[in-house]
């Protein structure tokens, strides 16, 4: 693999969407040939698994079936998409990788964090992002911005205390991996937030 992996990852209402534009467009900008992509999703698999995932009528999935159909839709998406992109040295941006595994049914659900560990292991082997770019705001914040977008989806209906720990496992997280990691605040203004992304971007470049 010789292109470069970067990830997105964000509690709810953070500006993913507005920021991986961004993102985008920066570094088009700069001459990288650039893949956008999400998750769970991606793939025309995926994004069946990504619906029914989100579906807020699927109230009796177990955790363990969520867990693992979050895997199912990753294997496909590294084998026709993710591994494919970097084989050609294109650049890979991905809203939501396997740390968002770790944080909602890691932290989120209570899942055993060694079990995600193992499916990672089995579904990725070696790959991991070279870069994740972990936007992070007060869980209330996030939350009040992201009602005012639409119906909220099966994730989204949880209570308060769940994304707390969805937010505190994605610093935990950041903190264990600092070289991989870049926290972004994204309390500010969206141009604020965007000169951080940027000035990370620049260092890459």
């Amino acid at each position: 693999m010789s292109g470069y992996f970067i990830t997105v990852e964000g509690g709810e209402g953070v500006g993913k969407s507005s920021n991986l534009g961004f993102i985008e467009a920066w570094l088009r900008e700069a001459g990288k040939d650039v893949v956008m992509t999400r998750e769970p999703g991606g793939t025309a698999l995926g994004e069946k698994i990504r619906a029914l995932l989100l579906d807020a009528d699927q109230h009796s999935m177990r955790v363990d079936a969520e867990l693992l159909l979050m895997f199912a839709a990753r294997a496909q998406h590294l084998d026709d998409v993710i591994k494919p992109a970097l084989a050609e040295k294109k650049w890979v941006v991905c809203d939501r990788f396997t740390d968002a595994s770790y944080a909602y049914q890691g932290g989120g659900r209570g899942m055993e964090l060694q079990r995600i560990a193992q499916l990672e292991q089995w579904v990725q082997g070696n790959l991991r992002p070279d870069l994740t770019l972990l936007l992070d705001m007060p869980v209330q914040q996030g939350l009040q911005r992201a009602g005012q977008r639409s119906t909220p989806d099966r994730f989204e209906r949880e209570q308060d205390h769940f994304f707390e720990r969805v937010r505190e496992t994605y610093l935990i997280r950041a903190r264990q991996e600092p070289a991989r990691f870049r926290v972004i605040d994204a309390s500010p203004e969206l141009a604020q937030v965007q000169q951080q992304i940027a000035a990370v971007l620049s260092v890459l470049i």
